[in-house]
């Protein structure tokens, strides 16, 4: 018997297999991300930022507490599809969305970036949308090494109030 512990997370199965439509979703029409950007219609208080053509949300599984998306509503899978004001206000929220995570959480760094394709990471690969998150020097640690698990210090609840109160 190996010394390895297991943590079950049977809920990812449908997922990660692509049962959910979460993976293929444009095939589907029900993408998980227009349906989070639904909610600027009914419940815009539970987005990060809602502009003209693109949003700021919540990463619901961060890799950081603070971990936020900036998409575009328009369902898109690249940089090439967007219209030039939507890819302009894109990196506007972007920058943006550094400048609250740095206000609101003093990082000691920040990651920025987009998986462009199934092969290169992305989860949902027919909705465009750039990860943007504080690091901190410490943020990998023995949980994370050894027991391959990530310690958020704070509800997303919270990291939206806060992060709401810092976005200009």
């Amino acid at each position: 018997m190996d010394k390895l512990q297991r943590l079950w997370a049977s809920w990812r199965r449908e997922y990660v297999s692509g049962e959910t439509g979460e993976i293929s979703s444009a095939s589907q029409g029900n993408c998980v991300l227009c349906s989070v950007l639904e909610m600027r219609h009914s419940q815009p208080e539970q987005l990060v930022h809602c502009g003209e053509s693109a949003a700021v949300i919540l990463n619901a599984y961060p890799y950081n507490t603070g971990h936020v998306m900036v998409l575009p509503y328009r369902h898109a899978p690249d940089f090439e599809t967007l219209e030039s004001e939507e890819r302009n206000e894109i990196f506007d929220l972007i920058a943006r969305s550094i400048s609250a995570i740095e206000r609101a959480y003093e990082p000691d760094g920040v990651n920025m970036g987009a998986n462009l394709g199934r092969g290169a990471g992305a989860g949902i690969p027919e909705h465009l949308h750039v990860h943007v998150l504080p690091r901190w020097n410490s943020d990998t640690n023995f949980m994370t090494t050894v027991g391959g698990s990530r310690v958020l210090p704070e509800s997303l609840e919270s990291t939206l109030e806060r992060l709401k109160e810092h976005f200009e």
